[in-house]
């Protein structure tokens, strides 16, 4: 490999290297104005005090991981410690609190979130559900300790008066991702769901539950939050940026349907296999399931949608992502939701596939 700056590595059986001038640049919604400040690269975090109370922040960094933190008047609540943020976290609450840091919120336990834990020290208490304690108890690492207070469907954090209620809704992104909310200040922390402004990371944040990471958009809407703590990109977001993210993957969802509809029938299929011998049939599956999340990718990004723009208008990310969070959607519709039934005895009826 090159040590060249941004080189990139080209092979015949991988991935074509993206060109800016192919793709539409980010809404400007999506870029706010301290991504100029040289401050904020020189500091290494932005900080914002968000919802109501004043005393809920929200943290973020250059390298486009978050995080927040609550000042009760005796210790401060974090909620997860990036790495990519890491030190700079203990930064931002000093610049607001001589308070001590307390207590310590896993939201799940990926390490790209929860990575620079271990710079709290071993006398917080760290809070996460109980499957995310299994999984890090399963999976080692000294930068991730063990949570020492778990819970399994509902719990209160209860410190200096300041109530954060927790809450697990099952399986999205990956299990364990919990739910963490202060209702009086009307902040809703949920990670890897919704980043603001974007369509999130490919293959829909690289979530393991497809099927729960559509219902978590339902979820977060049943809460009564005035900002969003995301995970990722560039700022914190609103009930409006949930609801708009939602209309996009509703949309991709039904363009797969239908060209799962479309391209699974015994005559279409065999169309894709044609003049190929038995040594090359993984051929015509990779030509299959491709076509379906190409066709899904350009419904999406050509549909006019509710306020008459198109997705890359509203969403940073459309036109690069959107490829990928096709053949995810489309990969797990086959396998997570109902289908069009099944191959009856023999040779009878229609052709099925999964």
């Amino acid at each position: 490999m090159s040590n060249k700056y941004g080189d990139f590595y080209a092979t015949k059986w991988g991935f074509p290297k993206a060109q800016a001038d192919e793709h539409i640049p980010s809404p400007q919604h999506f870029m706010p104005e301290y991504l100029n400040d040289p401050s904020f690269y020189e500091k290494g975090y932005h900080l914002e005090n968000v919802g109501d109370g004043g005393n809920f922040y929200w943290v973020t960094s250059p390298a486009g991981y978050d995080g927040g933190f609550v000042v009760t008047g005796s210790g401060v609540i974090v909620i997860d410690a990036p790495p990519g943020l890491g030190e700079n976290m203990q930064s931002a609450i000093r610049s607001v609190t001589k308070e001590p840091v307390t207590h310590l919120i896993y939201s799940h336990w990926h390490s790209d979130h929860i990575g620079a834990a271990s710079q709290f020290g071993p006398d917080v208490k760290i809070v996460a559900h109980e499957i995310t304690r299994e999984l890090l108890a399963r999976f080692p690492d000294k930068y991730r300790p063990l949570p020492t207070e778990t819970f399994r469907t509902d719990a209160t954090l209860e410190v200096g008066g300041t109530k954060l209620e927790l809450s697990y809704k099952g399986a999205d992104h990956c299990p364990g991702n919990i739910y963490i909310y202060g209702p009086d200040q009307k902040v809703l922390t949920k990670v890897d769901i919704v980043s603001p402004g974007s369509v999130t990371f490919m293959h829909a944040d690289v979530s393991e539950n497809i099927s729960g990471f559509y219902q978590a958009h339902d979820d977060i809407l049943s809460y009564d939050f005035k900002a969003l703590i995301g995970g990722h990109i560039s700022r914190w977001g609103t009930r409006e940026d949930v609801e708009i993210v939602r209309e996009y993957w509703h949309d991709l969802l039904f363009y797969a349907e239908e060209a799962l509809r479309e391209m699974s029938n015994a005559e279409a299929l065999q169309g894709f296999v044609v003049g190929l011998g038995r040594e090359y049939q993984m051929v015509g599956a990779e030509n299959w399931i491709n076509s379906i999340a190409n066709y899904a990718t350009e419904k999406t990004l050509t549909k006019v949608t509710s306020n008459g723009q198109t997705w890359p208008e509203r969403l940073a990310g459309a036109t690069v992502f959107t490829k990928y969070h096709a053949w995810t959607v489309a990969e797990t519709f086959r396998t997570e939701r109902t289908h069009f039934g099944y191959q009856k005895e023999g040779n009878g009826g229609d052709f099925y596939i999964a």
